[in-house]
């Protein structure tokens, strides 16, 4: 079994059609955190056999920087699927970091992923184990099913929410994906489904990613609605045009402020937990009492911030003796 991957920077998702040369060049100088390079629905079928094509010269050719490099194939009730990883995975080897599988019901789904990906790698020479899993739950089976398939295989980075799908998989009735549907007046029709997905992703230390808002003009109203998943604890967002892209690398990055404290309170508990500081583990930092909890606390904000690249503005001094 292959180690766990390193959690990466995910606040903005950017997808880009493989059947679009042009729109896999302009992707590479956008200030994404991650691209996935699609093979699903934003590419005909006639077309999917030359954007695979296009997928494995753009990323073996292209400078894609520090972003994280993804591949979403077809999924497994298609035709496709088997073709797409083999070519992909063949054809790019290290200049690949994830797979995205779509529309996962079970974890049996991601079993085939995991060991089809394992023989190739040995087939290639390639690092066994490297290549991760991101794993986008579309029905109403495959949120039944969230947990195992979080479970199912080390090489799982994200649980993706995929809105679309899932709205129609339930008979929502509205046309506006990323919306309220019509009639529901309180609270937040996506809430038990974003919380699932949160919880089973946390729970096996996965990354929990919110899906696209269609609206693309509208960077307001994708505000709002990235707000709301930032604020239960979602990693990051689809970004579908290139106007979304800072909007979600704001939303899902603490604020300069809550950072610097962040960073403040895991100095100041590392100090006073010490022998120097008096072995104490609880103390006052300024009016706010911090113990271990809130070490852990700061430990999520501080992570955002560096993933973001945040750098400090202030420094813990420990107090004159």
């Amino acid at each position: 079994m292959a180690e766990t991957p390193k959690l990466r920077a995910r606040r903005s998702c950017l997808a880009v059609p493989g059947s679009s040369p042009k729109m896999l060049g302009k992707a590479q100088g956008l200030p994404a955190d991650m691209v996935f390079l699609d093979l699903e629905d934003s590419v005909a079928p006639l077309a999917k056999p030359e954007a695979r094509k296009n997928i494995v010269a753009a990323l073996n050719e292209g400078d894609w920087g520090n972003k994280v490099k993804t591949v979403r194939v077809n999924d497994l009730t298609t035709s496709w699927t088997y073709r797409d990883v083999i070519e992909v995975v063949e054809g790019t080897g290290p200049n690949l970091d994830c797979i995205m599988l779509p529309k996962v019901q079970t974890a049996e789904q991601i079993i085939w992923l995991d060991l089809l990906l394992t023989q190739i790698e040995k087939t290639m020479g390639f690092e066994v184990g490297r290549i991760g899993i991101e794993a986008q739950i579309e029905n109403a089976l495959g949120l039944c099913n969230v947990d195992a398939i979080a479970a199912a295989s080390s090489r799982v980075e994200t649980i993706i929410f995929g809105p679309a799908d899932f709205m129609a998989s339930i008979n929502m009735k509205s046309l506006v994906v990323g919306e309220q549907p019509p009639g529901y007046d309180v609270g937040d029709a996506y809430h038990y489904i974003l919380m699932r997905i949160l919880m089973a992703a946390r729970a096996h230390d996965k990354q929990a990613i919110d899906g696209p808002y269609l609206q693309i003009k509208d960077v307001d109203g994708y505000r709002r609605v990235a707000g709301r998943s930032a604020a239960l604890g979602f990693d990051g967002k689809w970004v579908l045009h290139p106007g979304q892209v800072d909007a979600a690398n704001e939303v899902y990055s603490p604020s300069q402020e809550d950072y610097d404290h962040a960073e403040l309170i895991l100095d100041a508990y590392d100090y006073y937990t010490s022998e120097a500081g008096g072995k104490r583990g609880a103390v006052m930092l300024g009016d706010e009492m911090i113990d271990e909890a809130s070490r852990k606390m700061a430990l999520v904000i501080a992570g955002k911030g560096r993933a973001g690249g945040f750098s400090r503005t202030s420094k813990f001094e420990p107090p004159a003796e």
